[in-house]
């Protein structure tokens, strides 16, 4: 009988992929997956430390299994990626029925782990970020990783990810990704266009590149402008997708790519974190407002129609009522697509932690939160009535949440997105996921758009599609990295 396994991922993007990856691997070694953790052999928590939250939560589902652990002490229970890398010690001492922590360096040992596990009956740890890696280290690293996705953990088969480069060398403050990441290093651009070809012949339309800070890429002479260049033409993919970018690492050469690339999307996300030089020096950002903003100016002169969407994180160490007033002011002027918007969490092994008092009080930080996404969204409903009766190329993902009708007849409501990445919702057939459709827009909110299909439009990549205007951005929610 094959083995259970049930894994819960916590956290951005790149966690999604690391589980897509040890789900393929421990495939490979006679597991399945399961949907309750009580079913399964192994049980496994792929974690997020970017804020207490995230920590939070894993620790509660843990103390949930202590006591089917005592009943079944066979089930191996795991903490794998960024908690496990940061508080080896603390997950000992809170949650000691655990049988694997692993980092996020060495998830492809997990097989080899949950046997000596199984075999031994022993607490067995993995960790390690070595700064001092060589590159075949981190190439080989790499390899291990490619053959082994599987493909049943993405939301559909039409869409996936791609890794570029792990870790971060930025070292911001308020950031904790550099230490359970480690130092930033980039993938050979073959083993990508590689990897890239395969998914295409898995039926794979839309890739989306992934780094940290993923406008960081360089391997030897190649930069990310150069890597889309080279996966361009791959037969297949439609769309090309690339986050997260850094302000300062926004080249003309790469926004000329966004640009002349008809496959590469005119979306981009920057982080600007804050509006205020004071705070941002205090994050060790490495650029100024205005910076930002002629960053932006650059984008949209060069990119015509482009997208831009934001984060920023309201309350950090010293910010002031001044401080947070020039943050509005950003997002007002800014007219950013979306933007995510959280509260301040302290990190310990973070700089910020170390230097800086956490000195603004969580009822403060809850009004400016709440401040700042009012404005946001007004400013999206505004930009997205724009789109009503407007025509629109939309990938189509599948059925929307609320995908039935209440009678149980009629066509399904499905969404798709934007080449802008706009979420839009219309009726349809499923059978019409993975196609690209035209889309007349009838109405909008602050978060979606609202079509009909237009009859007999399916579109492929050859078929030109209607430029947006560069005013038309909204806000989506999705977790993002950095």
């Amino acid at each position: 009988m094959p083995r259970k396994l049930y894994l819960e991922t916590v956290g951005c993007q790149m966690n999604m992929l690391d589980s897509e990856l040890i789900v393929g691997s421990l495939r490979r070694h006679g597991y399945e997956l399961t949907q309750a953790a009580e079913d399964a052999d192994v049980v496994l928590f792929n974690t997020c430390s970017v804020r207490q939250h995230a920590e939070d939560k894993i620790y509660s589902a843990l103390g949930r299994l202590r006591h089917y652990k005592n009943k079944h002490p066979d089930t191996i229970i795991g903490v794998l990626g960024c908690m496990a890398q940061k508080d080896q010690d603390l997950i000992k001492k809170r949650a000691p029925h655990v049988d694997i922590i692993c980092g996020t360096g060495q998830l492809a040992q997990l097989p080899t782990l949950v046997k000596s596990a199984q075999q031994t009956g022993t607490l067995q740890i993995a960790l390690s970020l070595d700064r001092t890696e060589s590159r075949h280290d981190v190439e080989r690293s790499f390899e291990s990783y490619d053959p082994m996705r599987d493909p049943s953990m993405r939301p559909n088969r039409f869409q996936a990810y791609v890794r570029i480069m792990i870790g971060c060398d930025k070292f911001c403050t308020y950031c904790i990704v550099p230490s359970v990441r480690g130092p930033e290093q980039s993938r050979h651009p073959e083993q990508i266009a590689a990897e890239v070809r395969q998914l295409a012949s898995e039926g794979c339309k839309e890739i989306t590149l992934l780094g940290q800070t993923v406008n960081s890429y360089h391997n030897g002479t190649s930069r990310l402008a150069d890597l889309l260049a080279r996966i361009h033409d791959t037969p297949g993919i439609e769309r090309i997708k690339f986050i997260t970018n850094f302000p300062k690492d926004i080249t003309d050469d790469l926004l000329q790519a966004v640009r002349d690339l008809p496959k590469v999307c005119p979306y981009l996300h920057v982080p600007a974190q804050s509006g205020c030089n004071v705070i941002l020096k205090r994050m060790k950002r490495m650029y100024t407002v205005e910076f930002y903003r002629d960053m932006l100016a650059r984008c949209r002169a060069l990119v015509p129609g482009v997208a831009i969407s934001s984060d920023f994180i309201v309350g950090f160490c010293g910010e002031t009522e001044d401080s947070f007033e020039k943050t509005c002011e950003l997002v007002r002027a800014a007219k950013f697509k979306n933007s995510f918007i959280f509260k301040y969490s302290p990190r310990p092994g973070t700089r910020g932690h170390e230097l800086f008092e956490d000195d603004v009080p969580e009822d403060v930080k809850k009004r400016r939160n709440n401040d700042l996404l009012a404005l946001q969204n007004a400013a999206s409903l505004q930009d997205h009535r724009r789109f009503i009766g407007q025509r629109v190329e939309v990938l189509v993902e599948g059925p929307s949440k609320n995908a039935w009708k209440q009678d149980g007849a009629g066509p399904v409501q499905l969404t798709g997105r934007t080449r802008t990445d706009h979420i839009v919702v219309f009726d349809g057939n499923p059978r019409l996921a993975g196609q690209s459709m035209l889309i007349d827009i009838a109405d909008a909110t602050s978060f979606t758009l609202y079509g009909n299909v237009v009859t007999g439009e399916q579109i492929g990549v050859e078929t030109e599609w209607c430029e947006m205007p560069a005013e038309n951005r909204t806000r989506i929610t999705l977790p993002l990295i950095g």
